[in-house]
């Protein structure tokens, strides 16, 4: 099949994802394809409805971020993706996700020491835009699900707006607050590791991205099953429940 060109090319972008990548494409811009992707996934994902759909059926995808610092508008970025696939109860390990990220600048040594990402690592990582575009592509159009989901989502929605200009339009639940909700009345914290910990699961290479996901999947799992026992069967049910 001939390569589309000028005008042709022009609008085949534009019906992926609008006009943006069209004009980077026009431009000469290496990202056009990955933006297109990424625009055409925000505005489809927009239009999937997964509310009535039972928790044990939802495609879910389990993901964690490590980033240099707290603050995508003040220069910090992503430096690794991690992620696992959960249908129901089955965490498939074989079905995982992990990509370093070259952030285009220096790691805190502290967040080095936190991680075990060195600056050399890295360095010889793919850049954002093709990490963010593999990440986005195994997704697909499953569900998200992530603990303390705040930090994640806001760095998410910054490299999406950054790079594609769209934001984040996969739902996205917070094992914390499902804690939180579970049990109102904990006195140990909310934080992943006080969680695996009450919940008997082994803790290990914690503030690695995948290895997080994998334990988070875990919490998940156990917190599936105790909301079932309350008779919270759909995403819709538990929305309801965490909204009181």
């Amino acid at each position: 099949m001939k390569d589309q060109k000028g005008a042709g090319r022009m609008w085949h972008l534009y019906k992926m994802g609008g006009i943006t990548p069209a004009i980077a494409s026009m431009l000469g811009s290496p990202n056009a394809q990955q933006m297109a992707f990424i625009r055409s996934m925000a505005k489809d994902q927009r239009n999937h409805s997964t509310l009535d759909m039972p928790l044990r059926e939802l495609p879910i995808v389990v993901f964690d971020l490590e980033t240099t610092g707290f603050y995508p508008n003040n220069d910090d970025e992503i430096i690794s993706f991690g992620g696992v696939v959960v249908q129901g109860e089955e965490i498939d390990e074989g079905n995982t996700f992990y990509s370093l990220v070259n952030p285009k600048r220096r790691i805190p040594l502290h967040i080095t020491e936190l991680t075990g990402i060195t600056n050399e690592m890295a360095a010889a990582a793919p850049d954002l835009m093709q990490v963010l575009h593999d990440f986005m592509e195994y997704i697909g159009r499953r569900m998200l699900i992530a603990h303390g989901s705040g930090h994640d989502k806001q760095f998410l929605n910054a490299a999406l707006w950054r790079t594609s200009k769209v934001h984040l339009t996969h739902r996205v639940i917070d094992t914390m607050m499902v804690a939180k909700w579970l049990e109102p009345r904990r006195s140990d914290g909310y934080g992943l590791d006080e969680l695996l910990m009450s919940a008997n699961i082994p803790i290990e290479n914690r503030h690695h991205a995948l290895h997080d996901s994998i334990m988070t999947a875990k919490l998940w799992v156990q917190y599936l099953r105790r909301m079932s026992d309350r008779n919270i069967i759909t995403l819709g049910d538990l929305y309801a429940y965490l909204s009181k």
